[in-house]
């Protein structure tokens, strides 16, 4: 059972995290730390008329953590607020209202549909997803 949720896929997103470090002068930051189990996930982001121009981030987080932040860095670029937000719901639906997992460039998150049989490893999966809103509400 557990082999579904550190499936390959997941494995190898968590080992190929692009964007690591911190932006030089972002726009916005946010650090959000799972009290479950001290995951944390620091999130810079540099925007303009209500579009991510850039983005880096620090992950110490479980593959899990790793894989998610893995797929954000890939597509942030060029999303806006709405569509971000709109992107956590979808994954707590995902996790935990068996939601359909989000689509387009965002589909690899679907590899981590099997979390939702763990609910200890919901917020891990999440942190990313947290500090981004995080970002976007300080911005405002």
């Amino acid at each position: 059972m557990v082999s579904n949720l550190y499936n390959t896929k997941i494995l190898d997103l968590a080992a190929n995290i692009p964007r690591l470090g911190k932006l030089d002068n972002p726009f916005t930051t946010a650090t959000v730390v799972s009290k479950l189990c001290g995951s944390k996930v620091t999130v810079y982001l540099d925007i303009k008329d209500d579009c991510v121009t850039d983005f880096s981030h620090e992950v110490k987080a479980c593959s899990l953590g790793q894989a998610a932040s893995s797929v954000m860095a890939r597509n942030i670029v060029g999303s806006d607020s709405n569509e971000l937000l709109e992107l956590k719901k979808s994954m707590y639906e995902m996790l935990n209202n068996g939601g359909l997992p989000p689509r387009g460039k965002w589909e690899d998150l679907k590899y981590l549909q099997p979390v939702k049989d763990y609910k200890g490893r919901h917020a891990s999966v999440m942190l990313t997803f947290d500090a981004v809103e995080e970002c976007l509400i300080q911005k405002k």
